[in-house]
């Protein structure tokens, strides 16, 4: 493959902040890149700096004589009055002249390949997932090399996470070369085939793996074990250099000065050996409170029914909330998720039916859109708003040190809330709701902006949350591995219930299938009529029709096989193994979905 892009030595330093030093790496062609790391690590800026949009304190970047890059940010900024076709067209403007087609030509051909329908609508109306595919678009239009996407998965549903995820897979963009910053572990699993991991915790700022994330993880253990068993082989040499050292002048003298160079040596790399072993160990503390009621019926909904305007949201839905069970919701977005949040957290009131709580049910509410939070209060004040200590499970913890738990440094106490970074936001919020004691944690996103080893922190604490949850997330294998049951929403009013996110996926595919009967092309030519099926089927079809039945049966079987062991506790907590497990419960709904259409057409054939 041809390199696009290499980078050497890349440093960046903000006032007296350091985020990263030395990174070295490169891109080519086909390449799917995640770049991972800490919160706070420079993910955002090193992506920025390899698009040209920002320029390192140290180093450089080699980039190939015409090389097309397009980057896409967090956050999608459209003009107020824009349409589909008017934001591609836009960004087109500056595009190199000479191109074969015209820009409204190119617009429409990539808003057409991308799925929009209406390419004259206000982008206004538009869902936070077909937004990101319109930020996209005009990515696309501009025919980049090398696409560069920052946490493209925040704030989509899970239909626009698996539209993106087909997208990235798609043979038409093959040659494409794409980084993605992200923290979704299930999109990293499905799309990538190198993981880079920014963080001080090694050599040169950076880890690289080749292949998916479950890959990436297993060698970054490996290569752990050996840098802790480094620092001990290390350690080990350095007590003999120093005891060597110890003998005195005349016995230094019988050793040379390389011998003294090396003992110097070693003692430099076990102090940045040491310094790297102990990065990893900067992760969130979280630990929500729970008020250990012992009540059975936290809270019951009986035919809860609402609507906005016109569109019914949900009707007649029956659930219990109790202890230890944790719902997640699913469902595109509009489809009334985050409505019966507020509806369970008292915000509004159902158009009809009930919500019975237990008597002084204590509910924790974490929002996604951070409404919680004052922009214009300091850090300090977010974090404590009387006094120098915050009152946390009967104890008086000073501020300093509840700040410490979040990974906040003391000398942030007077940034703005408003200028901190959404993961910092994010933090800010879970170390108040962690000051409350809950019967029934509330999350919508609670995911957005958090690296991965406080999700894994975060995952654990709701685990192990004694109380019930009701959590919308995007996150796939938090809401997996986390939820009893799930309840997916389908925008039209109803509602359905499954176990498995895996189980929800293969019912909502098959329904998409079903709703798509495939168009025939614009100025085709007229079909050929099929010559007629024969009426006595071969030797061997008649063979495969008769035994058709087993074979479906023992499908069948397989299939509730992998969903019975699916369910199982130490598997959910493998993360590679649950996504092997996934996967092979896929292939074998799959086949039997395939031996099904195969069993109707050969009953076709029999005439």
């Amino acid at each position: 493959m041809a390199t696009l892009l290499t980078a050497a030595d890349l440093s960046k330093t903000y006032a007296t902040h350091t985020l990263f030093t030395g990174v070295s790496l490169g891109l080519r062609d086909g390449d799917r890149l995640g770049l991972i790391g800490p919160n706070g690590s420079g993910k955002s800026t090193l992506l920025k700096i390899l698009a040209g949009l920002e320029t390192p304190d140290d180093g450089g970047i080699t980039a190939r004589r015409n090389l097309r890059m397009a980057y896409v940010a967090q956050d999608d900024v459209f003009a107020e009055d824009a349409t589909p076709h008017s934001a591609v067209v836009d960004a087109l403007e500056h595009d190199e002249p000479g191109a074969v087609l015209d820009a409204d030509t190119r617009a429409a051909i990539t808003l057409s390949r991308l799925g929009f329908a209406d390419t004259n609508q206000s982008v206004a109306k538009l869902s936070g997932g077909w937004r990101k595919r319109l930020a996209i678009a005009r990515a696309l239009a501009t025919e980049p090399d090398l696409l560069m996407l920052d946490e493209p998965t925040n704030h989509l549903d899970l239909e626009g996470v698996l539209w993106l995820e087909g997208f990235v897979n798609h043979p038409e963009q093959a040659s494409l070369a794409m980084v993605f910053v992200t923290h979704d572990r299930v999109f990293l699993e499905g799309t990538v085939n190198r993981v880079v991991e920014l963080s001080r915790a090694y050599p040169g700022g950076t880890f690289e793996a080749k292949g998916n994330y479950s890959q990436f993880v297993r060698r970054k253990a490996e290569f752990l074990d050996a840098q802790a068993a480094q620092q001990v082989a290390l350690a080990g040499k350095v007590r003999r250099d120093e005891a060597w050292l110890k003998q005195g002048i005349q016995g230094r003298q019988t050793r040379n000065k390389s011998q003294m160079d090396d003992a110097a040596a070693r003692r430099t790399e076990l102090r940045a050996v040491t310094k790297r072993n102990a990065a990893p160990k900067q992760t969130t503390a979280i630990d929500f409170q729970a008020t250990e009621r012992k009540t059975k019926r936290l809270l019951a909904a009986h035919n809860l029914t609402k609507s906005m305007g016109d569109k019914a949201l949900f009707r007649g839905l029956d659930f219990v909330l109790s202890p230890g069970m944790r719902l997640g919701l699913l469902g595109p977005n509009g489809s009334g998720k985050t409505t019966l949040l507020r509806l369970l957290a008292g915000e509004l009131k159902p158009d009809a039916g009930t919500i019975k709580p237990a008597a002084d049910l204590r509910i924790v509410n974490f929002t996604q859109h951070r409404g919680d939070l004052n922009p214009t209060q300091s850090l300090r004040e977010a974090l404590c708003p009387v006094g120098d200590a915050v009152d946390y499970r009967g104890k008086m913890v000073h501020v300093a040190g509840w700040a410490r738990k979040f990974l906040f440094d003391p000398s942030k106490f007077n940034t703005s809330v408003g200028d901190l970074s959404g993961g910092e936001q994010a933090r800010v919020l879970i170390a108040n709701l962690m000051l409350k004691p809950a019967d029934v944690l509330i999350l919508d996103e609670p995911t957005n902006d958090l690296d991965i080893p406080s999700l894994d922190v975060l995952e654990k604490a709701l685990e192990e949350f004694p109380g019930a949850i009701v959590l919308v997330t995007h996150d796939r294998f938090m809401l997996d591995r986390l939820s009893t049951e799930l309840l997916a929403l389908d925008g039209r009013g109803g509602a359905k219930r499954y176990i498995t996110y895996a189980q929800w996926l293969d019912d909502d595919t098959r329904h998409k299938r079903e709703a798509s009967p495939v168009a025939p092309k614009a100025d085709a030519p007229k079909p050929v009529p099929a010559r007629p099926a024969p009426k006595k089927l071969t030797f061997k079809l008649q063979h495969e029709f008769d035994n058709m039945e087993q074979t479906i049966l023992e499908a069948e079987a397989t299939v509730e096989e992998l969903e019975a062991g699916i369910d199982d506790p130490a598997l959910l907590a493998d993360h590679t193994a649950y996504t092997e497990a996934c996967r092979q419960l896929g292939e074998a709904q799959a086949r039997v979905a395939t031996l099904y259409e195969r069993w109707a057409e050969l009953e076709a054939m029999q005439g």
